[in-house]
């Protein structure tokens, strides 16, 4: 689990990350990040409509996935910045760890995050 420390808060934080970021996009999620000067530790949010799954353990399921691979990823973060990745496909839900894992490895460079 990612601790409270790297998750967002309230909703203010994520409007403006949804205004200003940039984003890269993926078959299976976007990530949208900016740089955040204001902060010592880089925040994580992962979202999931209801469009891509109907009950809310499946979208918490992949909530937790995506979670726990942004956990492992957050030490090789150069810098601090706010990143919300968005899930796009409900494919998520069932495509391999290790496919999972490259995905977002693969937005993270792409991003020059990593």
């Amino acid at each position: 689990m990612l601790q409270y420390r790297y998750r967002f808060h309230g909703y203010g934080g994520l409007r403006y990350l949804y205004r200003h970021a940039r984003a890269e996009r993926s078959r299976l999620m976007t990530m949208k990040y900016i740089a955040n000067r204001h902060r010592r530790s880089s925040r994580i949010a992962i979202v999931v409509s209801k469009k891509i799954h109907k009950s809310a353990v499946g979208r918490n399921r992949i909530r937790r996935r995506l979670y726990e691979i942004m956990r492992q990823e957050l030490p090789q973060i150069i810098g601090v910045y706010d990143i919300a990745l968005i899930v796009t496909s409900s494919e998520v839900m069932a495509i391999p760890h290790d496919e999972l894992v490259s995905s977002v490895r693969a937005l993270l460079d792409r991003a020059e995050l990593h």
